[in-house]
Order: structure tokens, then sequence, then C-alpha cells
């Protein structure tokens, strides 16, 4: 029964993979974007400028599609076509790969016709930066920025927690990556309230993000990249950026396309500068499609390793844990059987009739 359970989270995977890759984010009734109009209005609901506030909001938030995705669990622990179903759809729901390189190849057509009034309005698709002021090479940047990190938040980050925890991780992961988009940023409103949020986000993402740059560096060639130029740019520059994730992201992929990101960002009200990641030139449309194809071949080998998880690293994780397990409740039994022993040999009168009342009945 857990071959086949572990079975049916990969199977799971994959085909939620293969839809996204075949039919991209569903057009209308997107699950993700009913939960965020949910979590607005709990956030109207419980909202205060302090920290407190804050993490009860994440709390109920997050906590709320992790309880559905293990009540979905439970429910179908004895029908793996069922929990294949279930985190088919939960991944397909949660992924946004396909998305993700179409809005880069939009922009690589916008930039390469010179249409910049298009490419400007088709940045909001990608990221928060105002994008009013923005030339060829900074909207190239934007994207590609948003390409490398997205790849991890949006592919890889969701593939690494449904190997790992299944459908609760799948859901549970996409509800506090939502919520740090929502109020993790930071902003007047949203400067203690919103820290839970981006704080958990950080956490959840220190392991997919730094698989996300080692994958970009693995796969750098599939891109007329250099895999050791991208190397050595991602081990010398991913701890420079502010956020503890996405330099990781960003330096793997400033090298494997041979440019330089960071600098100075724009955003509604606020500005931002970044240290410079990579040593070549600034991006250009050209260097776009590149992008999307680096990350589509992440993507791929992450799902790659994200299948053979639940049959590999997991079976032997949980009979590790189950081992462990039976071995301490065979120490708690012998500890309680000693406790017995002595506690019926004194005094010898008492001890015997309390043993025969226990085995008399």
């Amino acid at each position: 029964m857990r071959q086949a359970t572990a079975m049916a989270n990969a199977t799971g995977l994959v085909a939620g993979y293969a839809l996204d890759a075949l039919l991209g984010d569903p057009r209308r009734w997107h699950p993700v974007a009913g939960f965020g109009r949910s979590a607005g209005a709990l956030e109207r609901r419980l909202y205060r400028p302090d920290r407190s506030a804050g993490a009860a909001f994440t709390a109920l938030a997050v906590g709320a599609p992790v309880l559905l995705g293990a009540a979905a669990t439970l429910a179908t622990r004895r029908h793996p076509a069922a929990r294949a179903a279930l985190v088919a759809a939960g991944t397909w729901t949660v992924l946004g790969g396909r998305t993700l390189r179409h809005e880069s190849r939009v922009m690589a057509r916008a930039l390469r016709r010179a249409d910049l009034p298009a490419a400007r309005a088709r940045l909001g698709h990608l990221c928060g930066r105002d994008p009013s002021a923005l030339d060829e090479p900074e909207l190239a940047r934007a994207t590609v920025e948003s390409v490398a990190e997205n790849t991890s938040d949006a592919v890889v980050a969701p593939l690494v927690w449904g190997a790992v925890a299944g459908l609760p991780g799948l859901l549970g992961y996409r509800a506090a990556n939502t919520l740090d988009a929502m109020v993790g940023h930071r902003s007047p409103r949203y400067a203690r309230f919103g820290t839970p949020a981006a704080r958990l986000d950080d956490l959840l993402n220190l392991v997919p993000s730094r698989l996300t740059g080692l994958l970009t560096v693995a796969v750098a060639p599939v891109a007329h990249g250099d895999r050791a130029a991208a190397w050595h740019v991602w081990r010398r520059d991913r701890a420079d950026h502010p956020s503890p994730n996405a330099g990781q992201c960003e330096a793997a992929m400033a090298g494997a396309l041979g440019v330089r990101l960071g600098g100075r960002n724009v955003y509604f009200g606020r500005s931002e500068t970044r240290p410079f990641l990579g040593d070549g030139p600034r991006p250009e449309a050209r260097h776009l499609k590149r992008a999307a194809r680096i990350s589509g071949a992440v993507g791929v080998a992450a799902l790659g390793l994200a299948a053979l998880y639940p049959v590999t690293v997991g079976r032997l994780a949980g009979a590790t844990g189950r081992a462990a397990a039976r071995g301490l409740l065979r120490a708690a039994g012998g500890r309680s059987t000693a406790g017995r022993v002595l506690a019926g040999s004194a005094p010898v009168g008492g001890g015997v009739r309390a043993g025969r009342r226990g085995s008399g009945r």
C-alpha cells in the first residue's frame, strides 16, 4: 500500500506538470486567484500594524489549504488512482511554468519590434516594477530576473514540496507564496503585518532556490551557455542579493546567459538599488528566448527529481522513521514491563493479589 501511495504521488506530479506544459494556467476560475480573494477578505478582518496580527493571518491563510490537502490525502489513502488524480490537479493548479515562458517570449517579440509601449504594458504580468520609464535593456533585465526567480517560485519549489509532502505540501507552499506576493513586500501598511508571511516564504524557498541555481548551472548548455561561467558567477554573486533566495536563481541565470543583472529597480512609490550579478553586457531581447529555454530545462530536471523522490528517498525516509518508531515503542514497552515487575515484587502479597485480579478477568 505504501508503495502504491508513493507511485500515486509521483504519477500525479508528472501528470500535473504535463497539464501545465500543455494547457498553462486555467483562464477562468483559477483556484489561486480564488484563494487570493479569500485571503484578501481575511486580511481586511484581521489587519493591525503589528507582527502578531500578521502571524495569525498567515497561520490561518496557510493552515486552511494544508488541512484541506491533509484531509484529501487521508480520504484517498486506500485509493491510489484517486490520490494520483488529486495530486495531478493540485500540481497543475500551483505550477506556472508554461505561463512564465510564454510571457518571456511575448516580451522578446515586443522588444524585437521596438514596441516599447507594448513591452511596458506587458511587464506587469511578470513583476511589480514601474515600467513607465524603462528602456529595452531595463525591460529585458526585469524579464530575465523575473524568469530566474519565478522558475524557483512557480516551478521548482512546488515540485519539491509536492514530492516531500504530497498534496498538503503543494497547497501549503502555493498559499505561503501567494501571501508573500500580497503582503510580504516592504510598504508602510505591511512593514510589520507582512513580516511573518515573508519569513515563511523565505524559509520554504531556502532549498528550492538553491536547487534552482544548481540546475540552472547544469542545464546552461541547452541555451548555448557556459556551465563553468555559470558556476563561477553563481558561487561568487549569489549572496549579494538582498533576498536570501532570489540571488541564488538570478546569479546562476546571469552566468548561464553571460549577462549582468541587478541595478536600480523602481516600484510604484519606492526604489531599490541592488548589487550587480554577472560580468557580461546588459540583457537584450535576444536573451529572453534563451532564459525561457533554461527555465523549461530546469523545470524538467526538477520534475525528474521530484518524481523519483517519493519512490526512493521518500520511501527510505519513511522506512527509517517507522523503524525508529518501533524501536522507541519496544524500548517503552520494555521499561513498562520492568516497572510492572518491580512494582509487583514489593510487597509480595499485594503483588500476587494484583496479578491474580489482572489474570482472572
